[in-house]
């Protein structure tokens, strides 16, 4: 049966398949049997003072808390650790990292810490199992410990001399499985190369021929000690090389430039119409594979390559490139087992000077045509506006009898609105605002009020002001297309139809405390009438994008907020306090949750608690590179219709090709937008325009998805 590399994607078919192998191997497991390369966290040391978190009880995670702050926490918890025989190390590149890993034996262990909320005199500690997938050992003693368990790569500085310690590889690599490679068991990599001389040093190929619970990691490695200055020596073990990827593919440019594909993490600045754009990346793979993978795409892409560029602290490899409009520099150097890539481009002066021409005869184009347009529908808005007023009448008017108005309604009234509480009066006639205006000063001078002078007596539109015995009218009359509306306001118009008070809800309490449904992925009380997840994910991803959990709980709000606030904080989410409102009936509270912004919103329905929980995924953003600017929100377009489609929104049109955004084209167009309130309208061949509107905030990411029918779906992905 073919093996599946570890990291690819695997059709459905075969996850169930996998998923219906491991549940055989589960249940055929004799009950009490314990998996030796998984720590039981239960049964590792604790610190003094430690109270165990027993709310969520977890056969696979132990979170305690200790009073003690959290800088103060973690050296004490690597000590303690370390004195069980746990040794520590580092992951290459993320050795800044405040959660802590250690290996003992074949066995891994995660440790992070949270401070209590609103108490830096105590923090928590998680413990976590971590599976070694490729096990090598660790010399005794060693220093500067790099590890990642699942390529495998090693890299310390070991106590002993050269000698010592290739007498300690050879002893414990091959009892743990390895076994040192030979011309013919190599003869499956054809550009294996086992003779090469190292100055100073040895160099030793191994495979693991056994792939089963203890070792599940298949690639050769190559192990490189060098003997140093200070009689110690230097450790690696890394993938050999002629076991890497000796071509590499295209992975998904980011900022518009390549990246090489596989790489271990990647980041970029700007976009393909920025200015200067950038792209760094940690390529899993040898230097002179990297070198070629460039020299191939810049090539593609219209680049040519100008010389060599001076070369910086880590750089092997410093390139000019450049095209019609851009200069930039290609740079690559070597860290751990990885490639560095740093890519950077700069729009030329001449290339800027130009677009800035372009755009400012393209705004004098538009700005022409806009006033061109302009005026022509100011003129026949004109011309319509004195069509519909000829057909107003002008005729003197008469009271309405049998209203029941504090003022009196002309015989023509038709829509009426009063509120005599508010005292609010509205209606619509078909008579001219010269008419209704003479209608009220005939009416109400007689009544006693007098008309305040007013500066607003058009033919289209009047305003007159009225009082009598310290109570006031307001009255607007205005063309509005074939009718006049009147509306008039004040104390004069008040009257004793009072509505009934509004009396308060009361909030009953909880017979009994909210309980946690360990079965959700987002936390909800299992005291519930209604519950919905809803998660978004970028087409052809797995990680969710951002996750949102609707619910109704029969519970008073102030009962819900204490049970989020406690729950969020043990999964390590912070309250922002610049982020929160809280009122009887109403709560929002933005928090920094591990994997990024999350706000969490309370309000009542029919005697119920409503719970809306959005969490958005940083990371996952970042990494598809749809991150929108800072203070901007960024619009993702796609269309699923058969035919090319149009949206125009925010001065700006944009084409979206047939299938854009779907599984055969997942990266559409995108817009990046001021927050705030858009109409925008989409046209697709042989369907009329649909035309909505859309509310953008900061650090939103909003999907704007054509159906086939023409029809748009708004959803918000981050």
């Amino acid at each position: 049966m073919p093996m599946i590399p570890l990291g690819a994607q695997v059709p459905a078919r075969w996850l169930l398949l996998a998923c219906g192998i491991l549940a055989m191997a589960s249940t055929s497991r004799p009950a009490g049997a314990a998996d030796e390369g998984f720590v039981d966290v239960h049964t590792l040391p604790r610190l003094d003072g430690a109270v165990e978190d027993t709310s969520r009880p977890d056969t696979y995670r132990v979170i305690y808390t200790v009073p003690t702050p959290l800088a103060a926490t973690s050296e004490a918890t690597k000590k303690l650790l370390g004195a069980d025989g746990w040794v520590p190390y580092v992951y290459p590149l993320d050795e800044k990292s405040a959660a802590l890993t250690f290996k003992k034996g074949r066995q891994g262990l995660r440790v992070s810490f949270t401070q209590a909320r609103g108490r830096p005199d105590q923090s928590a500690v998680f413990y976590t199992p971590n599976r070694i997938y490729a096990n090598v050992p660790f010399p005794d003693g060693a220093t500067d410990l790099v590890f990642d368990e699942t390529r495998p790569y090693l890299g310390c500085i070991a106590p002993g001399a050269l000698d010592a310690t290739s007498e300690f590889f050879t002893k414990e690599m091959g009892a743990i499985g390895w076994r040192k490679l030979t011309p013919e068991t190599a003869a499956r990599w054809p550009n294996a190369d086992l003779g090469e001389a190292i100055p100073n040093g040895v160099r030793a190929f191994y495979d693991h021929p056994d792939r089963d619970a203890t070792h599940l990691y298949q690639k050769p490695v190559m192990l490189t000690l060098t003997r140093r200055d200070d009689g110690r020596t230097h450790v690696e073990i890394r993938v050999a090389p002629f076991a890497l990827p000796q071509e590499l593919e295209a992975d998904d440019d980011m900022a518009g430039l390549p990246r090489p594909k596989p790489t271990k993490s990647a980041r970029s600045l700007g976009s393909e119409s920025s200015n200067k754009r950038e792209m760094s990346a940690a390529a899993m793979a040898e230097l002179p594979a990297v070198l070629a993978f460039y020299h191939r795409e810049l090539a593609a892409r219209g680049w040519q390559e100008d010389g060599s560029a001076p070369l910086a602290a880590g750089d092997d490899v410093a390139i000019r490139i450049s095209n019609v409009e851009e200069t930039g520099v290609l740079r690559l150097g070597r860290k751990y087992d990885f490639t560095m890539v740093s890519l950077t481009a700069q729009v030329k002066d001449s290339a800027l000077a130009a677009r800035a021409k372009a755009k400012k005869e393209a705004d004098a184009r538009f700005l022409g045509d806009a006033l061109g347009a302009a005026q022509q529908l100011i003129a026949a808005d004109e011309a319509r506006r004195k069509a519909q007023a000829a057909s107003l009448s002008d005729a003197p008017l008469t009271a309405l009898a049998d209203s029941t108005t504090p003022v009196p309604l002309p015989e023509n009234a038709e829509g009426v609105k009063f509120e005599g509480g508010d005292g609010r009066l509205e209606f619509s006639s078909a008579s001219s605002v010269k008419a209704l205006t003479a209608f009220y000063r005939a009416s109400l001078k007689p009544a006693g009020w007098k008309e305040q002078p007013s500066v607003i007596n058009q033919p289209n539109m009047a305003v007159m002001e009225f009082a009598r015995g310290g109570k006031s009218i307001s009255m607007t009359v205005m063309q509005m297309g074939p009718k006049v509306n009147v509306s008039a306001s004040g104390s004069g118009l008040v009257m004793a139809t009072a509505k009934a008070a509004a009396i308060p809800e009361v909030q009953e309490k909880s017979s009994e405390p909210l309980q946690l449904d360990t079965e959700s992925q987002l936390p909800v009380p299992t005291q519930r009438s209604s519950k919905s997840l809803a998660t978004t994910k970028i087409p052809g991803g797995e990680a969710p994008l951002r996750r949102e959990l609707t619910a109704s709980i029969p519970a008073p709000l102030q009962d819900v907020l204490a049970f989020y606030r406690a729950e969020l904080s043990k999964l390590g989410w912070q309250e922002r306090t610049d982020g929160a409102a809280v009122s009887a009936d109403h709560a929002q509270i933005d928090f920094t949750s591990p994997q990024g912004p999350a706000v969490l919103k309370l309000g009542r329905t029919r005697g119920e608690t409503t719970v809306n929980l959005a969490q958005k995924n940083a990371d996952v953003a970042i990494k598809a590179d749809i991150m929108p600017k800072a203070g901007q929100a960024r619009v993702m377009l796609g269309n699923m219709g058969p035919k090319e489609a149009s949206l125009t929104i925010n001065k700006q049109t944009v084409n979206i090709a047939a299938g854009a955004g779907g599984p055969r084209s997942p990266k559409g167009p995108m817009l990046d937008l001021p927050p705030g309130k858009y109409q925008y309208g989409v046209r697709t061949q042989g369907q009329p325009t649909r035309t909505d509107t859309l509310t953008v905030a900061a650090g939103d990411i909003w999907g704007l998805m054509v159906g086939p029918g023409g029809d748009v779906l708004p959803l918000q992905m981050y």
